[in-house]
């Protein structure tokens, strides 16, 4: 049975819950704007389901990957 609540991204596969909270395959989960900044950013295909700049909402330097 599905949820209508999920959202499966058919690019990277990531699934959204409830509009904003982004599960990913590792690690906690986040936000759109985190998923946006490592992810969706830099592949830019037109499938993917994190592009309405009004659901991603502010991105933050903490959303974006810190260096080793």
């Amino acid at each position: 049975m599905s949820n209508p609540n999920i959202q499966v991204c058919p690019v990277c596969g990531v699934k959204i819950e409830n509009g904003d909270k982004v599960i990913f395959s590792v690690g906690q989960p986040g936000t759109r704007a985190r998923l946006y900044a490592r992810v969706c950013n830099y592949v830019q295909k037109p499938e993917c389901i994190n592009q309405d700049e009004s659901a991603i909402g502010v991105i933050t330097t903490n959303d974006y990957y810190r260096p080793i």
